[in-house]
């Protein structure tokens, strides 16, 4: 009997994520996260730990600590096949795993998910929950299946792909000669679905939906890192796998002079911010 992986579990109303950490001999290793999908809560949680360990051959001796957040935490009240869990706040769980992944020893901490949430993270601090947007992963799946009849979020993505926001969105250089920021009028956008066209094909419309996502979750990153006096965003969260992402914030960081980060592992910030919590050396 080991006793040494140290398992986080992030538990959404249909997806749940779970991660290990190996600690034997003193040491701190990452183990794969993966992620299970059921139609409740407690379902899934069963389901993902059994998969986890299957995959990784390791048996419930081997589990020291479990460790569980997210909203659907609330339905665990008794111990998973046995083991204890404790509850760790989600928005602790989201700080600390953003730093992990990027490495960085502050930042503002952008999760992604149904809707958005922003956090402040300093290395040996307590996290800090700054508020969010309900603008998220539920607004772009949710228009979507109103306006385009789909509601995946990997099919919404391709589709966007071939579209373009010339006849979605209202630019700056649409309504002013002034340059307000130089060199990005062109793009820079006065109003979201502010110039939509009849000839406006679904994916230019799949396109400003997932812009008009990230542009609002982007802003509200930018007035948080500037009140903090810092550049640096981690963005975590289901959300920030969308092909999109990149490129848009990506011209976000040059218009606006900012950095903002898409980690490896990013989708899973919050599980392994949850099994953080749970090691002696974080």
């Amino acid at each position: 009997m080991r006793e040494n992986i140290i398992i986080g579990i992030d538990i959404g109303g249909s997806t749940t994520k779970i991660v290990g950490f190996d600690t034997a001999d003193g040491g701190f290793k990452l183990i794969d996260p993966i992620f299970v999908r059921a139609t409740d809560p407690i379902t899934s949680v069963y389901g993902a730990f059994g998969r986890f360990l299957d995959e990784n051959n390791y048996s419930l001796e081997d589990i020291k600590k479990v460790m569980v957040t997210g909203a659907g935490s609330s339905y665990i009240s008794k111990p998973i096949y046995g083991l204890k869990c404790e509850k760790i706040e989600e928005f602790k769980a989201i700080g600390l795993g953003g730093l992990y992944l990027s490495k960085l020893e502050n930042a503002i901490i952008t999760s992604c998910g149904t809707g958005t949430a922003l956090v402040y993270a300093k290395r040996g601090e307590n996290p800090l929950y700054l508020g969010g947007t309900g603008v998220g992963g539920g607004t772009l799946v949710g228009l979507s299946k109103k306006l385009l009849s789909m509601d995946t979020v990997s099919h919404i993505s391709e589709l966007a792909k071939e579209g373009s926001l010339d006849k979605v969105d209202l630019k700056i250089n649409d309504i002013t000669k002034a340059d307000i920021v130089p060199g990005f009028s062109d793009i820079m956008t006065a109003s979201n679905f502010g110039s939509i066209s009849d000839l406006a094909t679904k994916a230019d419309i799949a396109l400003g939906i997932i812009n008009m996502v990230f542009e609002t979750i982007g802003m509200m990153s930018i007035f948080a890192a500037r009140n903090y006096g810092i550049r640096d965003v981690v963005l975590t969260g289901n959300l920030s796998d969308v092909a999109q992402a990149k490129d848009i914030f990506g011209t976000l960081n040059r218009m606006f002079d900012m950095n903002f980060i898409i980690p490896k592992n990013s989708a899973f910030g919050t599980v392994i911010g949850a099994a953080l919590a749970g090691c002696v050396d974080k």
